[in-house]
């Protein structure tokens, strides 16, 4: 599908479909949140869509390249200030090649609880719940890159966030890792606040059960990498039935 372009052109296509996606399953919020790609060949620079246009309508060729202090490289438009004080840093910090952060409903839902815990009471769930960070402590709108390095900090290895009060951040070595995730999240959050709206108990795993689940199988034909691959192209495939024209 895009195996023959350079590097450059290909996250610019996945970047963007990244975005129509998330406008697709409803995790956007028309113009606001932010994804962010680490240029191809840099460390410094980011592929940002601008500012204003609607998720539906990213496409390659309109992403923004901007820096940590704002500049803009390449594009026409306006870095938005909270994407640049967000990730630039954790970009910087974590190492991330792709950081995804949304206010997607069902995830922002359980960021609303008290207790905000991921529960692993279903086998996606248990996939998921080791690996999310919780941020604690709403700080308010981000205007300072400070936000950005607590977030990392907070972060450490995990590549997902919780964000108490605001909603979750996913980051990956690729577009597709980076979007699976933030897809999973959004499911099994839905999950956790549906069975929660019976008033009945969580049936939780143990941690011998979530470990077992987490562990591959050595039958296992498909290792993640090849999973997320396989995802994130099935996905483009709707989105070319759906909402084409990401790659222009």
């Amino acid at each position: 599908m895009t195996t023959s372009v350079d590097p450059i052109t290909q996250a610019r296509i996945h970047l963007a479909a990244a975005y129509r996606m998330a406008a697709l399953h409803e995790l956007d919020e028309g113009i606001d949140n932010h994804f962010t790609m680490v240029v191809p060949g840099r460390e410094d620079r980011f592929l940002i869509m601008p500012f204003g246009c609607h998720w539906s309508e990213a496409r390659a060729s309109e992403l923004l390249v901007f820096d940590e202090q704002g500049v803009t490289h390449e594009g026409d438009g306006v870095v938005e200030i909270s994407a640049q004080c967000i990730h630039a840093p954790i970009h910087r910090i974590t190492g991330a090649k792709v950081v995804l952060h949304t206010h997607q409903t069902w995830a922002t839902a359980l960021n609303m609880l008290q207790d905000n815990r991921l529960q692993p009471a279903s086998q996606t769930a248990a996939l998921v719940s080791t690996q999310i960070a919780y941020d604690d402590d709403y700080t308010g709108t981000a205007s300072n890159p400070a936000e950005g390095e607590r977030l990392a900090a907070l972060a450490r290895d995990k590549p997902i966030v919780f964000m108490k009060n605001h909603g979750v951040l996913a980051i990956g070595d690729t577009v597709a890792a980076a979007y699976r995730r933030l897809y999973r999240v959004e499911r099994v959050c839905r999950m956790q606040m549906l069975a929660l709206a019976t008033g009945r108990p969580l049936a939780v795993l143990s941690d011998e059960m979530v470990r077992q689940v987490q562990t591959p199988g050595q039958d296992d034909r498909h290792p993640r990498a090849e999973r997320e691959r396989l995802f994130f192209e099935a996905m483009m495939r709707v989105l070319d039935r759906e909402l084409p024209g990401y790659a222009e």
